[in-house]
């Protein structure tokens, strides 16, 4: 297969991100975060639960997790080791037990049991660094932080040479200069799809991906 051209100047370079974009939106036009819940807590819970776990495994346990702990008040209140044990299936159980107690405990006691709406108060929430953070404010509140950097962002962002970074702070950093802040949100989830269902890690499926003409990934498959 020809090797592809690499964009030479910036506005070939923005023609190229504009074309990937455009992309994104044809495939996944309305996409939001995949972890069920009913309210910011709730997303909260959930996001913390998500690391080092897949979203439909979380999704299997917080149905019964929130019937049995239906408020903030509930999971400050909770046995650490019981809980461990509630979410155990997520892996990682005793840390994200102390996590959610702690979180749980500083929301009530700092913020009136309302999640903050600021990256700087959601920092100092036990669990919520900063993906976690904008998974929140972004699908909760709308609110444009940063952008999402999971294990999908980070791989995908590097393939279509959005960024040359590996740290995660850093790739974030790129995007948010590469992206105009009104899709942040969005940008996050679309890709985090893609990488669920097309630009996966093993094998991606580069042959039914519209983006493959745009794409010089060294694993590119042909």
């Amino acid at each position: 297969m020809a090797k592809l051209a690499r964009p030479k100047t910036a506005a070939e370079r923005k023609a190229r991100l504009q074309r990937i974009l455009g992309h994104l939106d044809s495939l996944y036009p309305n996409v939001t975060c995949e972890l069920n819940h009913g309210s910011a807590w709730e997303l909260l819970v959930a996001t913390i639960l998500s690391a080092q776990c897949t979203d439909k495994r979380v999704n299997m346990v917080t149905p019964g997790l929130f019937a049995k702990y239906p408020t903030v008040e509930d999971f400050a209140h909770a046995n650490q080791e019981e809980l461990a044990q509630d979410i155990k299936p997520t892996g990682f159980f005793n840390n994200k037990a102390r996590s959610v107690i702690g979180a749980a405990r500083k929301v009530l006691s700092d913020f009136g049991g309302k999640i903050p709406r600021t990256m700087e108060e959601m920092l100092t929430i036990p669990g919520a660094a900063r993906k976690t953070s904008n998974v929140v404010l972004g699908t909760a509140f709308g609110i444009a932080s940063g952008v999402v950097v999971d294990t999908h962002v980070q791989r995908i962002a590097r393939r279509l040479d959005l960024t040359k970074e590996s740290d995660p702070g850093k790739i974030e950093g790129d995007l948010m200069k590469l992206l105009s802040q009104d899709r942040w949100i969005l940008f996050s989830h679309q890709i985090i799809h893609h990488g669920r269902r097309m630009c996966v890690a093993r094998g991606p499926r580069c042959g039914a991906c519209p983006i493959a003409p745009d794409c010089y990934a060294k694993d590119k498959a042909v």
